[in-house]
């Protein structure tokens, strides 16, 4: 029996002796509460002391919080024993009103292997203002975007949305656009905007009109009091697809399928001020005529539609896409897409992808 005491005692200390003789990080704390913090305050940061209570010099080699909303700084050269180093933790509130609680883990030599460092605490969200609202500033407007996005519509179903605009100034504003397409048609609720007034800006787009798929987009260009003032291009953008949804399983089962016998091609190494060739054959596997839509290409891609924009079930075709390279380098992927009456894939893309040489 005093033989097993006194061989566990001797183990007991060598463990101890050999603990002694690495390097040991020692945190006063391991976890930071900041409480209620307003987010219009911007950044906080927390400052993790500790010491080296080992015997041998302690390196910290990595400090990683768990997102990028904590940006950590720490002590980069070696801390000798009995010497102090920190952490300083920061964290940015903005965009992130309520409760956090994150991580930092902390890699080095010490004999304690890896420590997760906390932060925790609760953002105070601040009082939005009418340009957090309304990020877009233009003469005396303000909206939302630069952008008016209408995101998905069906070819033969017109599409109607809002948008706002604010007068930030003290003398009315009379908003007009100039450049509107016929498929557009747009009215103002009310035209003449009173000062820290909104006006409802409200957009119809025909898609039959516009005869065109895919995404699309068109500008307009804002008057204010009938004059343009800086920044007053706005975009109008759509992505115009086919609407299949009132189709039986039977007309599914008759309907065209388009077959592409690649859909990549590699050209490999070409030099500048080259051009690339290639076809891409496909088949209408289906029972009914396909028809060829639109065939959009990539910048620096010219894609050549087939002869024919009606296939035939059975009958093939190719598409033909030419790269004038010119002075383009290094790795290049270019797409070109192609849109069909085909249900089930009414959107390829191929690709052109290499590499240009000087």
């Amino acid at each position: 029996m005093r033989i097993i005491i006194s061989l566990c005692l001797f183990v007991y200390s060598l463990i101890s002796f050999t603990q002694q003789k690495e390097p040991t990080i020692s945190f006063v704390k391991e976890q930071h509460d900041f409480g209620d913090i307003k987010e219009e305050d911007g950044k906080v940061t927390h400052s993790f002391e500790f010491s080296n209570t080992g015997a041998l010099p302690l390196v910290i080699y990595d400090v990683k919080p768990t997102c990028g909303c904590t940006t950590p700084r720490w002590s980069k050269e070696p801390i000798q024993p009995g010497a102090k180093g920190y952490i300083d933790a920061t964290f940015d509130p903005k965009r992130r009103p309520g409760k956090f609680n994150k991580g930092i883990s902390v890699k080095s030599n010490s004999s304690d292997g890896l420590i997760v460092l906390r932060i925790k605490g609760n953002v105070i969200a601040k009082e939005k203002t009418v340009e957090d609202y309304y990020p877009y500033l233009t003469g005396n407007l303000r909206f939302k975007s630069s952008n008016f996005a209408f995101s998905k519509v069906i070819f033969n179903q017109p599409k109607t949305k809002t948008f706002e605009a604010v007068n930030i100034s003290d003398q009315p504003v009379e908003i007009s656009f100039r450049n509107i397409p016929k498929h557009l048609q747009i009215s103002y609720d009310p035209a003449i905007v009173k000062p820290q007034q909104k006006s409802t800006i409200t957009i119809t787009y025909n898609p039959i009109i516009k005869n065109d798929w895919d995404f699309v987009m068109d500008r307009l260009y804002l008057l204010q009091n009938g004059k343009e003032v800086g920044k007053n291009r706005f975009n109008v953008s759509a992505t115009i697809v086919e609407d299949f949804s009132h189709l039986s399983e039977e007309d599914l089962l008759n309907a065209p399928v388009i077959n592409f016998d690649h859909t990549s091609f590699n050209f490999g190494t070409v030099k500048q001020q080259s051009k690339v060739i290639h076809e891409f054959p496909f088949k209408n596997m289906g029972k009914t005529n396909l028809i060829i839509r639109k065939v959009k290409a990539s910048c620096g891609c010219t894609a050549v539609e087939p002869k024919e924009n009606v296939i035939k079930p059975g009958e093939s075709s190719h598409i033909k896409a030419i790269f004038n390279v010119g002075k383009r380098r290094n790795n290049q992927s270019k797409s070109i897409t192609v849109i069909t009456n085909d249900p089930k894939n009414s959107k390829s893309v191929l690709r052109l992808k290499g590499i240009v040489q000087e």
